[in-house]
Formats: structure tokens, sequence, C-alpha cells
């Protein structure tokens, strides 16, 4: 196992949570402040101003539970790492703030172990970078959820790396509970499992030994389902609800098509929507890119999974929206396979690295600016 850069990794976390907490001062105030006066900002409302969208949700069901339908969309998880830390300290946020930022903590250590085994230490380097500076990696500085799942998936791959399967099992159970997608983690479990066939499959007894722990993986959706039925009837109500976010299970082109069309036919030229679909678009259609070109730079078992996750957003589009690929830009943040495939490219074509470093902090700074003030950056 190469040894990480704890210092550099460190040094990166820590200069990316910093300039996020300057964005933020700068944003609330001069946005919210009386122009050429000394009177203060409310102060309360300053140090909760990443509390929006999600992370409302995730916040109010650490704190008071399921109390409606709808945030059954929201994962268990997450919410109950919150609740122990908020019942000491009366705030919840902070803590949810904290979890996220140590999960991204986490997943940087480990995305290096798996990005330079992919392609060496220069490629691991380079991955962590990419994903602190990307346009919307401010969700792993907010109370939202994509920090901890990243960090389990990444886990899980390490561990089936190893061929570790029971904690492949136990790590795919908790992403199981922290996002829905976490139960296709069976599919490069499978993967992985049939590659490595020849070191166990002499012996059916260290066969059964293998398979069986990945009954864990789908067994945390399973007791979500029950915990779903129990609260509202439905076993599957976290999927059913998110027709209140206009999302509906379609042809997976279908999205792009409606994308396309807005972006290019019903939307006026420097509209909100406008540049909302160019960025989802843009997310969307570039890993898209990522996956088609890392699928012989990468193990198939990191070409599968992105290509799952992929699959999975195209086919459940927000269709009655203007974005009907709304939140793909912070669902790319799961594909860490694409990122590797980024850094790969950025080491061989360095215009690239220069033009990636040049747009994606300062998208990421002004994504953060629309979110700190409450604008539609989900």
């Amino acid at each position: 196992m190469k040894q990480a850069p704890v210092r550099d990794i460190l040094w990166l976390f820590s200069g990316t949570r910093v300039l996020l907490l300057i964005i933020t001062y700068f944003t609330y105030i001069l946005f919210t402040a009386p122009n050429y006066t000394s009177t203060p900002v409310d102060v309360v409302a300053l140090f909760s101003s990443w509390e929006h969208w999600d992370a409302v949700h995730y916040v109010s069901i650490a704190q008071y539970g399921y109390q409606y339908r709808d945030d059954l969309a929201f994962f268990p998880l997450f919410p109950m790492l919150i609740w122990p830390f908020g019942r000491l300290t009366g705030n919840y946020l902070l803590p949810a703030t904290l979890i996220s930022n140590f999960a991204l903590l986490g997943s940087l250590f480990l995305l290096y172990q798996i990005a330079t085994e992919a392609g060496g230490e220069l490629v691991g380097r380079r991955t962590l970078l990419y994903l602190c500076i990307f346009p919307t990696a401010f969700f792993f500085f907010a109370a939202y959820n994509e920090s901890l799942f990243l960090l389990l998936t990444l886990g899980a791959f390490l561990a089936m790396r190893r061929q570790q399967w029971w904690l492949v099992g136990i790590l795919g159970f908790l992403a199981s509970l922290t996002r829905s997608i976490g139960v296709l983690l069976v599919l490069p479990y499978l993967y992985e499992l049939w590659f490595s066939r020849d070191s166990f499959l002499a012996s059916r007894q260290r066969f059964i030994l293998k398979a069986l722990p990945i009954v864990l993986i789908p067994l945390g959706t399973i007791l979500y389902c029950i915990f779903c039925w129990k609260v509202s009837g439905d076993f599957l109500a976290f999927a059913s609800v998110q027709i209140r976010w206009a999302r509906h299970t379609s042809w997976p082109w279908y999205g792009l098509f409606l994308a396309f069309l807005q972006l290019f036919w019903f939307q006026p030229f420097g509209s909100f929507s406008q540049a909302h679909i160019i960025l989802d678009l843009s997310a969307t259609l570039g890993f898209m890119a990522l996956a088609f070109l890392g699928r012989r730079r990468l193990r198939p078992s990191y070409t599968l999974w992105i290509a799952v996750l992929l699959l999975f957003y195209l086919m459940s589009p927000a269709t009655t929206q203007a974005d009907a690929l709304q939140s793909n830009q912070r669902f790319v943040l799961e594909m860490f396979p694409g990122f590797i495939t980024l850094a790969m490219l950025g080491i061989q074509h360095r215009r690239l690295h220069q033009a990636i470093m040049l747009c994606f902090p300062a998208l990421q700074a002004t994504l953060s600016i629309l979110f700190v003030m409450n604008r539609w950056m989900v």
C-alpha cells in the first residue's frame, strides 16, 4: 500500500475549507449588510448561511425525525450520525457540517490509494486536487451526505481490491443506508468476485464465504423499505416521493433530449434556467465522456460503477422542470473513477490542466456564493 502524503492532503483539505469560509464571510456580509454603514449582519444567520436545500432536511430529520412523507426521500444514515452530537450540543447544523467535512478528509486518503494504484503517485495527487476544486465540490462542505457516501463507496472499492469481502459487505450496507444508489454496489462486487474466482472456486466453502457478504449490501435498503412501510404504508416511499422534485422514471436519453430542447429552443439567451441547464448538461456529458475514455485506463469494475451511476441518474430526470438534469452537477461528485481519468488526461495534456485550474476554482467560488445566498443550487 502506497504511503499517502498526509501533510499535502491536510493542506489541500484545510486550504479549500478556509477558502470556502472566506467566501462565506464576504458573500453574506457584502450581499446582506446595508451599503456604506457600520451595521453588522445577523451573526447567527451568517454562521447558518449553509443550511439550505437538502441540508435543511437532513438537519430537521436529525432533530425531529421523519415528520413528513417527503422526508422519506432522504436516507437515514447521515441524520443518524448527526443526532447524538446534536443532542449533546443542542446544535444540529454544526455536527452535520463537521461530519460532512471529515468524511471528505477520509475520502481523500482512500481516493489517493485507489488513484495511485490505478495510475501512479502523480495521478493520485492530481485526482485529489481536481476533486477538491471541482465546481460543485462545495457540497462536501455543506451538511449534505455526498462526502459520507463517497467515503463509504471508496472504502468498499478499496476493500474489493484487497479481497476483504466482509468489509465490502459492511460498507455496502452503510452506503445503501446513505443513498438509494448504494444498493447497486452489488454489481462491482459481483464483478470483482468473478474476476478473482480462480483463488477460491476450487473450494465450495471458500466460495460461499466470499459470496455471502453480498447479502449485506441490499440489507440496508431493505431495512429502510421496512421503515418506510411502517411510517407511510409504502415500501418504496423514498422513490414515490421523488415526484415532489419532478422526477419520473424515463428512458435514459429522455432527460438529455429535454435538456437540449430547452437549451436550444425554449430558453432565451441569458435566462437563469439556461445557465443551470448548461452546468448540469456539461457535467453529465463530461462524465459520460470520462467514462468512455477511462474504460481502458481503469479497472472494469470502476467503469461499471460510473456507468451504473450515470444510467441511474439519467433514468430519473426532472421531466417537468426547465432543467431536466437538475442536480447532476452535484451527483457527478460520487463518480470517483471520472476524476481519476480526468487526472490522467490532465497529466497527458498540459493545456487541459491549465484550463481546469482556471475554470474549476472560479466556477466553485461562483456557485458557492449562489448557495450561501440561498439561490437555486441543489
